[in-house]
């Protein structure tokens, strides 16, 4: 009698580090880490990842940020799906203590075959953060923290090319402004490329930037970052 193969659809994961440092005319250090685990089956695809960093110059600490998303896309089609997201992330340098955002959308792949991927999402949410602020107490100037809670849409697009089994090239940004203030928005943007080593060994080297048109009191609208680091693939 034949037994049937019933198909596996195993997690896809890599772990990356990263380490800057210099010595003599400057004094810097920056540590950045991720982990990325991804499942794909002929109805359902998920996303889970987790990423931080922390940077010091000349002894002053200059980077201070973790985060972590989740995703969840339902296949319709072999294009068409509905996804569930759920990002969250702290920034003590931004003196954003969090931001959470949670929401539901539909997305379509515009290109997918073997080598190359490009989707784009649309959809709303709720966004739930905390961040620095400053209170006039008499004539002082006094920070502070405010709560805040609204409503957004979100606008997404992820592309992704394999030039062979040695390289790939990835890219991603997305727009979340606020329903009912459109002036008050994140952008987040990467771009990066992974060249292989080994079978398990790789090295990423990718620019994020991250966005904000209303920042805490006193701190800039940009964040940026070239990280460059070897990723463990499991």
């Amino acid at each position: 009698a034949e037994v049937e193969k019933i198909p596996k659809y195993p997690w896809e994961s890599s772990l990356t580090a990263g380490l800057t440092l210099t010595r003599g005319n400057s004094h810097t250090l920056l540590y950045t880490g991720s982990l990325q685990s991804d499942k794909k089956t002929p109805d359902n695809e998920y996303s889970l990842g987790a990423s931080g960093a922390y940077g010091s110059q000349d002894s002053k600490e200059n980077v201070n940020t973790y985060g972590g998303h989740a995703q969840w896309n339902h296949l319709f089609t072999e294009r068409a799906y509905s996804y569930l997201r759920v990002e969250a992330m702290r920034d003590l340098v931004a003196d954003v203590d969090y931001r959470v955002t949670v929401g539901p959308g539909a997305g379509y792949y515009l290109i997918k075959n073997t080598n190359t991927t490009l989707s784009a999402e649309a959809g709303g949410g709720v966004q739930f953060q905390r961040i620095g602020d400053t209170i006039m107490v008499g004539t002082n100037t006094v920070g502070s923290y405010k709560n805040e809670t609204f409503a957004t849409v979100r606008f997404a697009e992820k592309f992704e090319h394999k030039f062979n089994s040695h390289a790939r090239l990835w890219q991603s940004v997305e727009f979340l402004p606020q329903v009912d203030e459109f002036d008050n928005y994140l952008v987040n943007f990467e771009v990066g490329i992974e060249t292989t080593l080994t079978k398990t060994i790789s090295l990423k080297t990718f620019v994020v930037d991250n966005f904000a048109s209303q920042p805490a009191s006193n701190r800039q609208k940009n964040d940026f970052r070239l990280v460059s680091g070897l990723s463990y693939k499991f």
